[in-house]
């Protein structure tokens, strides 16, 4: 079975120069980061962008290419004509991949992903009741059959991301109300199932360490709000590359924060919470109570305004622009660098994100994109949160090494 060690605390920026006691760890991250970023990229570019020594960096990249996690580009690259030619080095995607986990109310997603963060396969499993150990002997099972599918991959771990209350450190899910679970031992049992490290965190987390490694905008950003309005709504705050969690990873849970014009009543017994405004449930809801569509999945919505239904499209533009209010709250509070917004309508419609930044000045709307990952939000979620672990730590893949 494969050590898991805990990650070094990330320097500031996004290759960061190597300032931890645990320099060898450190530096191994700060490698591999700066080839995730840049490569494929040459040794000394590495050197010059991490601060590093070049000898250092030839250490670690020899290191990490032994480990599977780099490898020489097939091309070397010429520096003006003069000279040996660079021997460039990028994220070996051939071989080792990570599974991913994400619970969702009515099903949970199994997914691989590479090195990257590129989604190689997913299924996606109904529910079949919501037994917690039933869901994750599913999920185990799910990812050992996307596994037989690619024999020549080594899975190197096993992310696991969910809605409500999620204790990263302690690998459980403490609280999640829709499900009803409280205090599942997910990192235990899907150890057990798997026979591979297993690594837990809450799916907006999940999510914004996605952009943070993968991502197109809040990538490099000094400070990142994502905020997840799904079947629950949460949201994650990243600064200086790091993903606050705060105690028990308690940070981020926004569902109960009033907004201002909201008339849903909230199980909590008040009104206008942001759970009950913007909750993929209410959206349904008030689609079936308009004849819009008959059943319980947003998509219809999507596909209904996509056909021409004027009431989809009217609500789907109410529902953006109470996120709009959502995310001028919670910029109000915390001004981040760059906004990340999950939600349905505002990543399969211009006009539903132009509603949400028309609640907002103009300088913050200018910060606030949709997600990444449009087509694979559940898969990148499960996967991200292993693939963060790994880069945080990339000497933990094989101790043997180390």
């Amino acid at each position: 079975m494969l050590r898991t060690v805990a990650p070094p605390h990330p320097s500031p920026s996004p290759v960061p120069r190597v300032a931890d006691p645990d320099r060898r760890r450190t530096s191994a991250s700060v490698v591999l980061r700066s080839v995730l970023e840049h490569g494929p990229v040459a040794r000394s570019t590495i050197a010059r962008l991490t601060g590093l020594s070049p000898a250092s960096v030839t250490d670690h990249c020899a290191r990490l290419a032994r480990l599977g996690l780099i490898r020489e580009a097939a091309a070397p690259r010429r520096s003006g004509g003069v000279g040996r030619p660079h021997l460039p080095v990028d994220v070996d995607r051939s071989r080792l991949v990570v599974g991913g986990v994400h619970v969702a109310v009515p099903y949970t997603t199994v997914a691989l992903l590479d090195l990257r963060g590129r989604v190689l396969a997913e299924r996606r499993l109904r529910h079949e009741g919501v037994d917690p150990s039933r869901v994750l002997a599913r999920a185990a099972d799910g990812l050992a059959a996307l596994l037989d599918r690619v024999p020549q991959s080594r899975p190197l771990g096993v992310g696991f991301a969910a809605g409500g209350w999620v204790d990263r450190q302690a690998g459980t899910v403490v609280e999640h109300p829709l499900l009803g679970w409280r205090e599942v031992a997910v990192r235990e049992v899907l150890g057990a199932r798997t026979g591979l490290p297993v690594h837990v965190d809450g799916h907006a987390r999940a999510l914004a360490d996605a952009e943070r490694l993968f991502g197109r905008v809040a990538r490099g950003s000094r400070s990142a709000l994502h905020l997840f309005a799904g079947t629950m709504v949460d949201a994650a705050f990243a600064t200086h590359d790091e993903v606050h969690h705060g105690p028990r990873s308690q940070a981020g849970a926004i569902a109960h924060l009033p907004l201002g014009g909201g008339t849903e009543p909230c199980v909590c017994g008040r009104v206008g919470c942001l759970q009950a405004e913007l909750g993929e449930r209410t959206l349904c809801r008030r689609a079936r109570e308009a004849g819009v569509t008959d059943g319980t999945d947003p998509a219809q919505v999507v596909d209904a305004a996509a056909a021409g239904h004027p009431v989809a499209v009217r609500l789907l533009l109410e529902r953006a622009r109470m996120v709009g209010r959502a995310v001028r709250l919670l910029t109000d509070v915390l001004n981040p660098e760059s906004v990340v917004v999950t939600e349905i309508g505002v990543i399969h419609r211009p006009d539903c994100l132009t509603a949400l930044r028309a609640e907002l000045d103009e300088e913050r709307a200018a910060r606030v994109v949709p997600t990444s990952f449009p087509d694979s939000v559940s898969a990148v979620a499960g996967g991200s949160v292993a693939l963060d672990v790994l880069y945080r730590d990339p000497l933990g893949v094989s101790p043997e090494l180390t």
